[in-house]
Parts: C-alpha cells; sequence; structure tokens
C-alpha cells in the first residue's frame, strides 16, 4: 500500500447517498445538498452535517424541522447546482426544476421527483461539532420511479452511482430488527 495525504482521508470514508435538505424559515421554502449523512440508529434518528455557512442553517435552527430529500443519479446535474448557489438569492426549486409537496407534520416541503422523503423534527444540535440531529416523524418512497440508484459523494467533486444489490438478509437474520 502507498501512503497518502491525511488530509483526504474522508474521501475513503465519505457517506452517502447524497441528500436534499429542505426547510421553511416561515416565509420561504429552500433546499441544500448535504453530502454528510448518518443513520444515528435502528430508530428513525439521523444526523447531517451543516452550519451557519449554509443559508439553510438559520431557517433549520429556528423551525427545528426539514425534510431529507433523497434524490436519484438522474438528478445528479440538479443536485450538484443546488449545492453550489445560495437560497439567499436564488428560489432553488424554481431553478432546477423541483416540485415542493406539502408534508404532513412539518412545514418543510417533501420533493415530488425524488425516491424518497423523511419528514424529520431536530431533536438536537451539536455546537461543537456542525451536527444536526434529527428524528424522522414520516418516511416516504416511490415505488413508481424506475431509477433508484442513488448518489454518493468521494469528496472531491466525482460521485458514485449504487451499483449491484448483494443479498446476505439470511446471514444477518438475528442482527436485523423486526419489520425490516
Amino acid at each position: 500500500m502507498r501512503s497518502m495525504p491525511l488530509g483526504r482521508a474522508f474521501t475513503l470514508l465519505e457517506p452517502g447517498p447524497v441528500v436534499l435538505v429542505t426547510t421553511n424559515d416561515g416565509k420561504k421554502d429552500n433546499v441544500m445538498t448535504i453530502s454528510w449523512t448518518l443513520v444515528v440508529d435502528f430508530t428513525p434518528r439521523f444526523a447531517i452535517t451543516t452550519g451557519p455557512w449554509n443559508y439553510s442553517f438559520a431557517a433549520l435552527r429556528k423551525s427545528r424541522q426539514c425534510v431529507i430529500a433523497i434524490p436519484t443519479v438522474d438528478l445528479i446535474d440538479e443536485v450538484v447546482g443546488i449545492g453550489t448557489c445560495t437560497g439567499a438569492r436564488t428560489d432553488k426549486f424554481r431553478k432546477f426544476g423541483l416540485t415542493p409537496v406539502k408534508g404532513r407534520h412539518v412545514r418543510s416541503p417533501l420533493i415530488k421527483e425524488c425516491l424518497a422523503n423523511v419528514e424529520c423534527k431536530v431533536i438536537d444540535i451539536v455546537k461543537r461539532y456542525p451536527v444536526v440531529v434529527l428524528e424522522g416523524v414520516a418516511a416516504y418512497f416511490d415505488r413508481s420511479r424506475k431509477e433508484k440508484r442513488t448518489i454518493h459523494a468521494i469528496g472531491d467533486g466525482t460521485f458514485v452511482a449504487d451499483g449491484r444489490k448483494l443479498n446476505r438478509r439470511s446471514m444477518m437474520r438475528s442482527k436485523i430488527p423486526d419489520g425490516v
């Protein structure tokens, strides 16, 4: 094995999938791209990394709610475009042709074009590290979508799309919660 710069080690562990997080500040909807996500456990708890450098963070902190929308590989240009402009000056839903859908439990919109959406409440903001802990309150999956491959960021401007699914459920049965 060869040595690599330690500052690039995150590209080996960069999680996925890349998600779109929608917010509403009481006046307007916004959406941001997040590539750093974490499933906290088998409950519907998740974490995202974001902070005051993102325009949506103020709305997230104020409203204490959001939607995690999971796009597929056919939306990669929209996902990258959303992540490279600010909602302070751009109506990202209009600019990128996304359809906001009213949620049932939060004011933030779901995104119709995404494979899945999870309505969330903020349950903690860890200030020392820019981590927002979320609890899912409702989840939706569009089974009619033909494209189901999600996007995973490498962290250097390149992405990987999901590939072949490998089934080892029988081997892992003792570790999988009931109903999953």
